[in-house]
């Protein structure tokens, strides 16, 4: 057993670069040495700046010698009339055995010539340089550069590489055009701290000597140091530091040796909105902000996280002080300028900003945005003071993008919206909506809460969705410029979190009917949209826990009757999952399965249609020949009514009491005594019965399609 360091110098890497590496490594060595035969007893990986590496402990010195079986020729080209050919010459001699040690096997192709091979283990120096090149040349990102004379290509030019094993140094090269990169044990310390070089001479002395050295290594241990010092400065203030984790894991890979330092500003700043300082410190500058502990208003402080001196902490905290007045400074004064405006008055310069090349400006994006609006109100049936503000919101959603705050911050459109709307005496109301119609913005984002801002956000992400669909611009694999499937998932979420009852296809099939008008040249992306929309209900079905059978059956297979019926309603899909499941987990479910699904195997010979239920309409008395056939009439239309009732209430349970009462009486149609052969000689006879099945199976259609769910 050995240990093996491996550590790979660069200039300063883009910080989203070395947490993207090491999870690349994490998912790669480790099956890379598998492969090999070659089992570790763990691996550290450690990043900063200026380094990538990783500790491999307790790795075997050589793969363990082993025995493999090696398939040759078919028996049939290997021998003739008894005798070896060339062809099993030659795998024997490609092999390294003798004619003797060739076996004959039986396999489902036929015969065919084997040899069980002992291999020798091979030294794992002899084969990590191999894979640590692969390593570190198979690491994917973005804005991959070349430098010097060479092909190499990383994000920052590579300068030293370390490589040890235990303590002898394990001959590593990188060859880049005219010049090669070669390993030895000489590492670099803290760039301003620790310029000198330092040696290590123990693979497994690595982190403490770059500890002594200045740098941390140890991602956890940089972190932890930089949480502790945040909270410490903060309590100095007497106030409390919110550990942004996009940011704190970003200033994360920024240092090599962290230090908090507090700055400050004037308080007269803090007459802003705060999510401007907000923005600008933390989006703008990477500075954590601190607010007072009791009243959770902020204080004109800063926190930022230094890579130099902690000796020269008052000169950088001057410095960043002197950079955040400039940035406040200029934010105040779009601030005050934008106000002097009434928010409506910007709707004119939204002609000057494209949505799409092919769709016109924002203003036409509004406009679209406001006809929607008034269908889906339509639809919800509101008030007239509703549809005022749903209006209202419609128009100024998008007119902030103008002012010269968001051109200058475009984290900050919707917020300065609201603002906006605020100080130009629009009610707090439509003032919320605008900030709201952009939420969700991402998985974990909060939802909206005002009517409006839901009415408005459905508006917007269904033109945006129908117009790239129009254009034949659907996301395919991990390509989605557009973020559509985020879209979508925002209009599933925001109608199931406000229990919106709209109707999907309605405005599906409107909207796409609007653009082809426009684009006459343009196929309907009608039945596309349908099915994206669908896979996304899927997806967030499944995110809701509910197992993927139950999520068929609610949702059919290609059955475009599910479809229709999911997206006219998708209160009622994600009610009918939630209950399937609940149904299953008390194991109600297993109850009537069986003999649901028998029926519905069976009714599929017949030809009812699917969504017929009243058994007088359908089935004829005077042709049945056994009593369990007049039971089974009778109890189909004492469960008419209940599931009827279930579907207009959407009480679901309804529907599972009529089923597992009538189980009984179709179990006797099956197998009882008075049992009959469904599959009759007379053909009005069959159809009788199977039209008896297939009311049953349409009745159990209303929850789910019972033909799609697993046995449990």
């Amino acid at each position: 057993m050995a240990n093996f360091l491996l550590e790979v110098g660069t200039e300063e890497l883009p910080a989203d670069f070395v947490s993207s590496a090491i999870a690349q490594w994490q998912a790669k060595i480790p099956a890379s040495l598998s492969n090999e035969f070659l089992h570790p007893a763990a691996i550290d990986y450690y990043g900063t700046p200026r380094r990538l590496a990783i500790l491999i402990k307790e790795l075997p010195d050589r793969q363990a010698d082993r025995e493999e079986e090696i398939k040759g020729p078919p028996v049939r080209a290997a021998y003739q009339d008894g005798q070896p050919t060339k062809a099993a010459e030659g795998f024997a001699r490609k092999q390294g055995v003798s004619l003797e040690d060739l076996e004959i096997r039986d396999t489902p192709k036929g015969e065919f010539v084997f040899i069980q091979k002992k291999i020798e283990g091979r030294s794992a120096i002899k084969i990590l340089p191999k894979l640590c090149v692969e390593w570190i040349t198979g690491l994917e990102g973005k804005r991959f550069m070349r430098w010097g004379d060479g092909d190499l290509r990383f994000p920052r030019p590579i300068r030293w590489l370390v490589a040890l094993w235990d303590s002898e140094v394990l001959p590593l090269e990188l060859v880049n055009g005219s010049k090669s990169i070669t390993s030895d044990r000489t590492s670099r310390g803290h760039r301003i701290l620790h310029p000198d070089t330092v040696t290590i001479s123990q693979a497994t002395d690595y982190v403490e000597i770059l500890r002594s050295a200045h740098v941390e290594v140890d991602l956890n241990a940089r972190k932890e140091k930089i949480k502790a010092e945040i909270l410490d400065e903060a309590q100095k203030l007497s106030g409390t530091a919110e550990l942004y984790p996009d940011l704190l894991e970003e200033v994360v890979n920024l240092v090599e040796y962290p230090t908090a330092v507090t700055g400050e500003f004037e308080a007269d700043f803090l007459k802003l909105p705060t999510e401007v300082i907000t923005t600008v410190m933390v989006s703008h500058q990477r500075y954590f902000p601190v607010q007072q502990e009791s009243e959770h208003t902020l204080l004109p402080n800063f926190i930022t996280i230094a890579n130099g001196d902690p000796n020269q902490k008052e000169v950088i905290a001057e410095g960043n002080g002197r950079v955040i007045r400039a940035r406040l400074a200029d934010a105040q004064f779009f601030y005050q300028a934008d106000c002097d405006e009434h928010l409506d008055t910007y709707l004119p310069q939204l002609e000057t900003v494209t949505f799409q090349e092919d769709l016109g400006t924002m203003r036409d994006k509004v406009d679209r945005i406001i006809d929607t609006a008034k269908i889906i109100a339509e639809q919800l049936e509101v008030s007239e003071d509703e549809q005022n503000e749903i209006e209202s919101t419609a128009l100024l959603c998008k007119a902030d993008l103008v002012t010269q705050m968001v051109y200058e911050f475009p984290e900050l459109q919707g917020v300065m919206g609201e603002k906006y709307a605020l100080v130009s005496g629009e009610s707090p109301t439509v003032a919320k909506g605008i900030f709201e119609h952009y939420l969700p913005r991402s998985a974990d984002d909060m939802m909206p809460t005002t009517l409006n801002g839901r009415v408005v956000g459905l508006a917007d992400r269904l033109d945006t969705l129908i117009g790239i669909f129009g254009l034949g611009m659907i996301p395919s694999g991990s390509s989605d410029p557009f973020a559509l499937r985020r879209a979508a998932n925002g209009i599933v979420n925001i109608t199931w979190d406000g229990d919106l009852q709209i109707d999907l296809n309605q405005l599906i099939e409107q909207g796409a009917a609007d653009f082809v008008s426009a684009h006459s040249e343009s196929e309907s992306p009608v039945a596309a949209l349908q099915e994206f929309f669908i896979q996304r209900i899927r997806t967030l079905l499944d995110e809701k826990n509910i197992d993927y059978d139950l999520v068929n059956a609610v949702l059919g297979d290609n059955d475009p009757e599910y479809t229709e019926r999911a997206l006219e309603d998708l209160l009622d899909v994600r009610d009918r999952a939630l209950f399937l499941q609940e149904t299953r987990d008390n194991g109600r479910l297993n109850e009537i399965y069986e003999t649901i699904n028998r029926s519905a195997r069976l009714a599929t010979q017949g030809d009812l249609d699917t969504q017929a239920l009243d058994p007088q309409e359908l089935v004829n008395p005077e042709l049945f020949e056994q009593s369990s056939e007049r039971e089974f009439y009778d109890a189909l239309v004492e469960l008419l009514p209940q599931t009827e009732a279930s579907q207009q209430e959407r009480n679901y349970q309804l529907l599972i009491d009529g089923l597992a009462k009538i189980i009984p009486v179709v179990s006797n149609f099956f197998d009882g005594e008075n049992s009959v052969l469904v599959m009759a000689e007379d053909p009005d006879v069959k159809r009788n019965r199977l039209n008896l099945l297939g009311l049953l199976r349409n009745h159990a259609r209303v929850l789910a399609d019972f033909g799609a769910i697993v046995k449990g």
